[in-house]
C-alpha cells in the first residue's frame, strides 16, 4: 500500500482509463463484431450493442471510483458564487446530452431498437440539424464540457478527466470512420462544413481527418 501515494495515484488512474479505452475500442472494432457474428449468427445483430453498453457501464464504475478511494491532493476549488456558474453550465451540458440522444434516437443508442427490430439493419437517417448543425459530435462535446467544469479539481480527478478526454476525442475519430462507411459522400460533405467538437472551428481539410 506504500506505493499508493498522492503522487502515484493519478498515474494509476490514467492507466485504468487507458485499459478501459483499449478494451472497449477492441470490443467495438469491426473484427470483433464479425467474430461474434460468426459465433452467434444474426442473433448478434440484436444483442451486441445492448450487451456492449451494459459491459461498458459496469466496467466504468470502478474507474470512476478510483479518484475517491486513492490518496489525493487538491488543486483548486472554485469559490461561491462562481461555482454556481460552472454548475449551471454543467447543467446545460447535461441537457445537451439528452437533446443529442433524442435527436439520434435513445433506443438505438442503448441498443434496444436493435433488440426489438432485428430486421432493421440499415443505418438511420444522417442527422445534421439541431445540435448537429453546430458540431458533428455534440454528445462528446457536451461530455467534455461537463467533466472539465467540475467546481473542485484534485490531482486524481484531473487524471481521470484527462484520460476520459483523450478517450472521447480518439473515440470521435474512430466513429468518423464508421459514419463515412455508413453514409459515404453525404457525411463527407457534412464534415467539410461542420466542426468536430468546437462550434465555429472549421478546418479547410477537415475531410482528411
Amino acid at each position: 500500500m506504500a506505493l499508493l501515494t498522492p503522487g502515484s495515484a493519478p498515474w494509476l488512474i490514467l492507466l485504468a482509463v487507458l485499459l478501459y479505452g483499449l478494451i472497449h475500442s477492441w470490443l467495438a472494432s469491426l473484427g470483433i463484431k464479425a467474430l461474434v457474428r460468426r459465433w452467434l449468427g444474426a442473433f448478434s445483430e440484436r444483442v451486441y450493442r445492448l450487451a456492449y453498453n451494459i459491459f461498458a457501464g459496469l466496467t466504468l464504475l470502478p474507474v470512476l471510483a478510483l479518484p475517491a478511494i486513492l490518496p489525493d491532493r487538491g488543486i483548486y476549488t472554485i469559490p461561491f458564487p462562481w461555482a454556481l456558474l460552472t454548475l449551471a453550465i454543467q447543467g446545460l451540458a447535461a441537457l445537451a446530452l439528452v437533446a443529442g440522444l433524442l435527436q439520434t434516437g435513445v433506443w438505438s443508442f442503448l441498443g434496444l431498437r436493435q433488440l426489438l427490430s432485428p430486421l432493421d439493419g440499415e443505418p438511420s437517417e444522417l442527422v445534421v440539424s439541431g445540435l448537429y448543425r453546430w458540431v458533428r459530435h455534440p454528445l462528446y462535446a457536451a461530455g467534455l464540457v461537463f467533466i472539465w467544469l467540475t467546481p473542485r479539481m484534485t490531482y486524481n480527478s484531473l487524471a481521470l478527466i484527462l484520460g476520459l478526454s483523450i478517450y472521447l476525442v480518439i473515440g470521435a475519430f474512430f466513429e468518423e470512420r464508421k459514419l463515412v462507411r455508413d453514409y459515404g459522400s453525404a457525411y463527407e460533405r457534412y464534415r467539410r462544413n461542420t466542426p468536430m467538437l468546437i462550434p465555429g472551428l472549421i478546418r479547410k481539410h477537415s475531410a482528411d481527418l
